[in-house]
């Protein structure tokens, strides 16, 4: 099933009480609407994005995985949503409508609203409400207390078959105005389904609701650990590199780069704390830019990555595998140059040498290792 994803982001946020428009505020490290379009281009349903953005905004960009185009809006969000929908490709079964405002949606809420369309034709998730409802006049007098079992409070993403979203923005003449494609669909007479909604799917819509956004997003306080592991042959003809230091050897071990075993399980170590897998997924050696790289220069894009997620290098331990020859006279040089690396200072850098007691391929100098462990902590903590 062709599925499209459109992120309303047509508005300028004044509530917030920002002169920049609400949905280019950052938000741990990215702005609101980059982590919104984020959570649609992870999404393995969603076929292709629309994200409808103020003319002035038409010059942002965000770098995504899945087809992505750009879009001016209206003057109202309906009119933000039609210009949208026009652009969407012929193809499209199912048509998601999202605020760029609502940047914590799960991919279980998609998922939900995907199938419900798909069955349905129009879906909203929603949540219930605890408290007693009442309604009241201008002047705040109760009228009626409503049955909250009645009530729900609509979210997005709000998902339609093609047809029904076609039959929605008709609806939406110049003389009426909608919060939502619910309620033009219903007013096209369309039944609108309700799933269940997400409490932390939350719309950000006063500076409040910002400042908790951003609470929620900041990085953890407690520190994080990761391990990372190398190992290489040992072959004539090649210089044997560990921790930027050129060791005398008659071998040196075989890669791809300079294949500096103490870089590359550093870097693993680092990544692994950070969740963003090993050295081979973003130093592939399919890659031509990398062959013969200076391991000591993957480091520091690894450290680079780790202060993108705001967090620094507390120390690293790492234990290098090899029968001969011997490393401990230039442990020292390799410590400083790790450290220099990491941006720490030389004392919280361990680099030790062990043999394998010419056991397998490490024991019979055909092969050298290498063992590390980071620990990352939050900058500043």
């Amino acid at each position: 099933m062709f599925v499209s994803a459109i992120i309303a982001a047509g508005g300028s946020g004044t509530r917030i009480g920002s002169s920049t428009p609400k949905q280019l505020l950052d938000i741990g490290g990215q702005s609101m609407l980059a982590r919104t379009v984020g959570a649609f281009d992870g999404h393995p349903r969603v076929s292709e994005i629309v994200v409808v953005l103020p003319v002035a905004a038409m010059s942002e960009t965000i770098a995504a995985t899945k087809t992505i185009c750009f879009v001016a809006g209206g003057a109202r969000r309906q009119d933000s949503v039609a210009n949208g929908f026009a652009r969407v490709s012929p193809d499209a079964e199912v048509v998601l409508v999202h605020d760029a405002a609502r940047p914590f949606v799960s991919a279980a809420l998609i998922d939900r609203a995907i199938e419900a369309a798909a069955i349905h034709g129009a879906v909203i998730p929603a949540l219930g409400v605890s408290d007693t409802v009442k309604r009241v006049t201008g002047d705040r007098i109760v009228v009626e207390t409503l049955p909250r079992e009645a009530i729900v409070l609509a979210q997005t993403p709000q998902a339609f078959r093609r047809r029904v979203l076609a039959d929605a923005i008709a609806a939406g003449r110049p003389d009426v105005d909608a919060t939502d494609e619910a309620t033009l669909a219903e007013r096209a007479g369309h039944p609108v389904y309700v799933v269940g909604g997400d409490p932390q799917n939350v719309k950000i819509t006063t500076q409040e609701d910002l400042d908790a956004a951003r609470r929620q997003s900041a990085p953890a306080r407690t520190g994080r650990a990761g391990t990372g592991y190398d190992l290489h042959r040992l072959v004539d003809g090649r210089a044997l590199i560990l921790g930027g230091v050129t060791i005398p050897s008659q071998k040196g071990a075989l890669g791809h780069s300079d294949a500096d075993v103490v870089c590359h399980s550093a870097t693993d170590a680092v990544l692994g704390a950070l969740g963003l897998g090993d050295i081979g997924r973003h130093f592939p050696d399919t890659d031509p830019a990398w062959k013969g790289a200076s391991s000591i220069e993957l480091l520091k894009r690894a450290v680079a990555l780790a202060r993108d997620g705001g967090y620094e290098v507390g120390n690293v331990d790492v234990t290098v595998i090899l029968e001969k020859p011997k490393i401990k006279d230039h442990v020292d040089a390799m410590r400083a140059n790790v450290a220099a690396a990491l941006g720490i200072d030389a004392s919280r850098v361990s680099i030790k040498g062990k043999t394998n007691e010419g056991v397998d391929a490490i024991g019979r100098g055909e092969a050298i290792a290498a063992h590390a462990v980071a620990l990352l902590r939050a900058i500043g903590r």
